[in-house]
């Protein structure tokens, strides 16, 4: 049973080929377009998958598509009718684009496979999962667990914005769901672009912003823009954001709550938006904490796999592996729409197919490290830097290990590349810029 998976037209497109459940390869459009989060149809990383694993469209059993796209359409065009007049602008000018991308998408995506020129996909061979069902099956289907809770966290998928399951064996069950607007992953992007950066972008900038802070500001989050209860439900105020009306995410009421309008980019940092930052960050924190109590009484497990942008809050997963509820915790690498692909290409396999999970022994993964994209051997390198004009050496290991370190010590950035691109948005050593954390310029230096 051979399954392609595909994220699109969103954030982060990518795809991922999964073997009898076994992923071959994985890659995200951004590495190969080289524009970041790149949303259009992940042409070439489909390429690059099916080559790696030497077939060609005809020879894939199923195509997935992690999604169900008149769902977001409906939660779309609800949500403006709901806040109707508010909005209204931008509600006809979205109208015809939604009408394109959410109404006519199984079309759309078999005229781009049609385009690779890569062999033939029966239009039945296109299947559509569940948004947040594709996240789930990304976290736990990968992960080192015979069954598991699993949590979904992110802005919003469809309708859904945090989902609680249960994953065994070969089986996932989705028990409850908290809906858009509420949403853990909009507040923390409310931050973000309140703080001048990019929403989809910058909130590993505002989580590292926060060590830099006092939540003195996080009593009112938590009194005005979110209620958290006790079994670790909550609801926002919607009074202070825009995002279901507007292209912004926050409005005035935000502003004044806070002290002035968001910080343009480009203006200083001061405190005051570290202190916010570090607010969020403890509000979210707390938030996830009260939640995955909450799991975790109402399922028994041991153990927990995550997905969903929230998921990639590396200071939140480090609380949660040090204090608990849970005694083992795993990740999806790719916790973003990119590793959606991988959940539903393996969601496919497993029910339709019929595929039989295998766990690994010895605690493994199914990620291979995460890495699943592409390689390039010495002689590939080499013809490359001759063909750019570039100097070069040839080191053997002790060498070039000796020199790196050399430069290192030295306060040199040193970039790493080797083995297969990493899938997900994480350097894991593969892909990675080298540097001395001794040093008192290097983060500027880096930057």
């Amino acid at each position: 049973m051979r399954v392609l998976g595909i994220s699109a037209f969103y954030h982060d497109s990518a795809a991922a080929l999964v073997e009898d459940g076994v992923i071959r390869a994985a890659a995200q459009l951004e590495r190969f377009s080289r524009c970041k989060h790149d949303s259009a149809f992940p042409s070439e990383a489909i390429r690059y998958c099916l080559e790696e694993a030497g077939v060609g469209l005809s020879d894939v059993d199923y195509v997935g598509f992690y999604d169900k796209p008149l769902l977001s359409f409906d939660r779309l065009f609800e949500t403006f009718l709901g806040f109707a007049p508010r909005g209204f602008p931008s509600f006809v000018a979205s109208m015809p684009l939604w009408v394109k991308q959410k109404v006519f998408q199984k079309q759309a995506i078999l005229r781009e496979l049609a385009a690779l020129e890569l062999g033939t996909l029966a239009p039945d061979r296109l299947l559509f999962g569940f948004h947040h069902h594709s996240h789930a099956a990304s976290a736990f289907y990968p992960s080192p667990f015979e069954e598991a809770a699993i949590l979904v966290m992110d802005g919003v998928g469809e309708w859904a914005t945090t989902t609680l399951g249960v994953g065994r064996g070969s089986e996932i069950e989705l028990l409850q769901e908290i809906r858009f607007p509420h949403s853990l992953g909009l507040l923390y992007s409310a931050f973000t672009y309140y703080l001048g950066f990019k929403v989809n972008d910058g909130e590993y900038k505002v989580m590292g912003l926060a060590p830099y802070g006092e939540p003195r500001f996080a009593d009112v989050i938590r009194e005005h823009l979110i209620s958290l209860r006790e079994d670790g439900s909550f609801r926002m105020d919607m009074r202070y954001f825009d995002y279901c009306t507007d292209l912004t995410m926050t409005n005035r009421r935000f502003d004044a709550l806070f002290g002035g309008p968001p910080r343009r980019r480009g203006d200083p940092i001061e405190q005051r938006h570290m202190d916010l930052a570090a607010s969020v960050q403890a509000v979210t924190a707390e938030a996830v904490r009260r939640i995955c109590g909450g799991l975790q009484r109402a399922t028994g497990m041991a153990n927990l796999c995550m997905a969903g942008g929230v998921a990639l809050n590396c200071v939140v997963n480090g609380e949660l592996m040090r204090e608990g509820p849970f005694d083992g915790l795993w990740v999806q690498p790719a916790a973003g729409d990119a590793g959606a692909s991988l959940g539903i290409a393996q969601t496919i396999s497993y029910t339709v197919g019929g595929v039989r999970r295998r766990v690994l022994d010895g605690g493994r993964d199914g990620m291979a490290g995460a890495y699943l994209g592409p390689a390039f051997s010495d002689d590939a390198v080499g013809g490359m830097l001759e063909e750019a004009g570039a100097r070069f050496r040839r080191l053997d290991d002790s060498q070039l290990f000796s020199e790196v370190a050399e430069a290192l010590d030295a306060e040199k950035v040193v970039g790493w590349f080797q083995g297969r691109m990493e899938f997900g948005p994480r350097a894991l050593g593969n892909r990675s810029i080298l540097a001395d954390p001794r040093s008192s310029h290097m983060q500027r230096l880096l930057n």
